[in-house]
């Protein structure tokens, strides 16, 4: 990895997901560091445009490349536009996720098979298309919590980041030693779709800091990962230690 593990300037990350919510202040948070940006989106063109605009104000390169890594032949697509515009990738960030509230006993197969396709599937695709074309590298995959308990009222996303969770440790393994693949787990920091920051204000208190985060406490701690190159294999948990509690949630 030469100096990768000391300096992120000159580097190039991929980020799915990268145009919208947490997506877009991890391409903000990378850029400040210096690295050139590829911005995948399957729909969220003028978010996009606007990021890689800012992206610019910054004095770094911001490269968009739509993909819809739900169909098939999305992931290898996207891999091959990011190499068409910008060459070498030095790091991949799985950050893009579909989330639609399920139930337990709602939960049909078709319902799991939509989220993993995109939450899980996707980066292990990801992952392994970037490795073999590069070899060496870095893999974060985004998890939630919740994977430190059960989430019985989003059941198929919740089955889909455990699956992702156990992904990221078989891909550290069998990706390493040039690739090193680590997780970040973010809580409380961005409310659902369609739901105000009041929202989040109403949970607080259920996580031992007595606070939220925000989208940058997951930019740093993703900027954290990538610069070092002797940690493989983690989850790191951004959640002011809500994954301390039990977590039995959505009964």
């Amino acid at each position: 990895m030469g100096n990768f593990s000391m300096e992120l300037r000159g580097k190039t990350a991929l980020i799915t997901g990268g145009a919208r919510r947490i997506g877009s202040e991890v391409a903000l948070g990378l850029a400040r560091e210096g690295a050139d940006i590829v911005v995948q989106y399957r729909s969220s063109s003028a978010d996009a445009a606007a990021l890689r605009d800012s992206i610019a104000g910054l004095g770094v390169r911001c490269y968009l490349v739509r993909a819809d890594l739900g169909k098939p032949g999305g992931c290898a697509a996207l891999i091959r536009g990011a190499v068409a515009k910008a060459g070498r990738i030095d790091a991949l960030v799985n950050n893009a996720s579909v989330f639609r509230p399920m139930g337990f006993g709602e939960a049909d197969f078709e319902s799991v098979a939509a989220n993993v396709r995109v939450n899980a599937w996707a980066p292990f695709e990801l992952g392994r298309l970037f490795a073999d074309r590069f070899k060496t590298g870095r893999i974060i995959n985004m998890l939630d919590t919740k994977v430190s308990g059960y989430n019985f009222g989003s059941f198929p996303y919740y089955l889909s980041k455990k699956m992702l969770e156990t992904l990221t440790m078989s891909m550290a393994l069998k990706l390493a030693p040039g690739i090193t693949v680590n997780a970040v787990a973010p809580g409380l920091i961005l409310p659902p779709e369609g739901r105000s920051d009041a929202y989040i204000e109403t949970l607080k208190n259920g996580v031992p800091l007595r606070r939220r985060g925000y989208p940058k406490d997951v930019a740093d701690a993703i900027v954290f990962l990538l610069r070092s190159d002797f940690i493989t294999g983690q989850v790191v948990y951004v959640d002011g230690g809500e994954h301390l509690n039990p977590m039995v949630t959505g009964l």
